[in-house]
């Protein structure tokens, strides 16, 4: 694609590199058969071509963004499916970002729409704020259908049936392996996901101390920063970055990391781009150091090699998060392992296509997000499975609200496939959920 930016709008990084993405776009619209919005709407302004050329003229032209621009902007869910698809490797995650982070600064919403993201920016990274807020949406939603705002109403229903006690293991601390030491890993606890579910941690923390990992929770570290990234809130996106860029140096720098696992793939997928986000920032060494040791959950454990198991006699349907499968590239790992460990595993159809959570999107987008939550549960629903799995808590919320299927992290599986407890959305009753003390056994 031929651009005309002038020299002196290539001075600013940003810009300079959304000029690079935009050069190795060759508009030959192969990312419109991938595109969840597209598939759904219909518009060539919903699309990753569509918005590429609508995202180049706004920078060029150096315009204050239009209504239009930004409607077509925001309803983008940033899956990457486009970049799993493109030809000409295009790097739409940065293209997209930039534009957010230049609309967040040059566009003024309407109040409402201030407002909601300003408290989803304030309460989500937080995880007492976000079990407060939970609370109060669980008293509200017996009032949901009054809310005159489609996304007010999404915020209410949003509230799981149980808010689990908080977790004293994702508090700062090591866990010493329970075999010979390979390895000394840094586990990210995250923000959302400790409100909203807390044996996900605790089953990654058993796993890996069986599996000869020392496992240390690092004083400091919290939020990603992808939720506001994804706003265009980059003074605040970078700063839990920065918290967490510090805290995990810190240990490196101590007595040694030898990765940072994720067991939040939304959360890994920004960890990962780290070097890039800070690559202007006096901390941009550090950030880089970081980013390279960050690994997915299902990645080390593929290292530490999980024994064989017998036949489960379960069907697993996997859903491949976005995050996950696109914005990392991690497509057969977490299956590899589920069947390493004796479970069957069945996908559904068009699995490229995203679920509708995408951190946010699922608030403020309801109406689109909805028609993609139902086409994701008729899919998975169809393979008659005996549980659901997935790696990401935004698509575990999206999807477990409209099946009554099971749903559970991948690791949660795997952990009970090696000697740990059964998952407690698996329990039948006998076993309590959420006992709010440590079950590390």
């Amino acid at each position: 694609m031929q651009t005309t930016f002038t020299k002196e709008q290539l001075q600013d990084p940003g810009i300079q590199r959304a000029n690079e993405i935009l050069r190795a776009c060759v508009h030959c619209g192969f990312c419109t058969a991938t595109c969840p919005t597209y598939q759904v709407l219909g518009d060539e302004l919903d699309s990753p071509r569509g918005r590429i050329y609508q995202i180049k003229d706004m920078l060029e032209n150096e315009r204050v963004p239009d209504e239009k621009t930004v409607k077509h902007v925001d309803r983008c869910l940033s899956c990457l499916a486009c970049m799993t698809t493109c030809p000409s490797g295009v790097h739409y995650m940065h293209l997209v970002d930039h534009a957010r982070e230049y609309i967040e600064n040059n566009y003024k919403r309407p109040f409402t729409d201030r407002a909601l993201r300003w408290v989803l920016a304030q309460v989500l990274p937080y995880p007492m704020r976000f079990r407060m807020a939970l609370l109060g949406a669980k008293i509200g939603r017996p009032f949901a259908r009054l809310m005159p705002d489609a996304r007010l109403r999404a915020m209410l229903e949003m509230a799981p049936k149980m808010i689990p006690p908080v977790s004293r293991n994702d508090d700062p601390q090591t866990f010493a392996a329970e075999q010979p030491r390979k390895m000394r890993v840094a586990l990210m606890t995250g923000c959302a996901q400790k409100a909203l579910n807390t044996d996900i941690n605790d089953a990654t923390i058993r796993l890996l101390k069986r599996m000869g990992c020392d496992v240390v929770i690092a004083e400091g570290a919290g939020c990603c920063g992808a939720l506001t990234h994804h706003m265009g809130k980059t003074a605040d996106s970078h700063a839990t970055a920065a918290k967490n860029i510090r805290a995990w140096v810190a240990e490196m720098d101590g007595e040694g990391l030898d990765a940072i696992v994720i067991n939040t793939s939304g959360c890994g997928t920004t960890v990962k781009d780290y070097g890039h986000m800070f690559r202007n920032d006096p901390l941009a060494a550090e950030a880089k150091r970081v980013s390279d040791i960050a690994i997915d959950v299902s990645e080390v454990l593929m290292k530490l090699d999980l024994p064989e198991g017998e036949n489960k006699g379960m069907t697993i349907a996997y859903h491949a998060a976005c995050s996950l499968q696109h914005g990392q590239k991690i497509k057969t790992y977490p299956k590899d392992l589920l069947k390493k460990a004796g479970f069957t595993v069945v996908e559904p159809a068009d699995s490229h296509l995203c679920c509708g959570s995408a951190g946010t999107y699922n608030l403020m987008q309801p109406e689109i997000s909805g028609q993609l939550k139902q086409r994701k549960v008729r899919t998975l629903e169809a393979r008659n499975p005996d549980v659901i799995a997935a790696g990401n808590i935004g698509c575990m919320m999206q999807i477990g609200s409209a099946t009554e299927v099971p749903i559970v992290h991948t690791v949660e599986l795997l952990d009970w496939a090696n000697g740990g407890p059964k998952p407690p959305a698996l329990s039948d009753g006998a076993e309590k959920r959420h006992t709010g003390v440590p079950i590390l056994r």
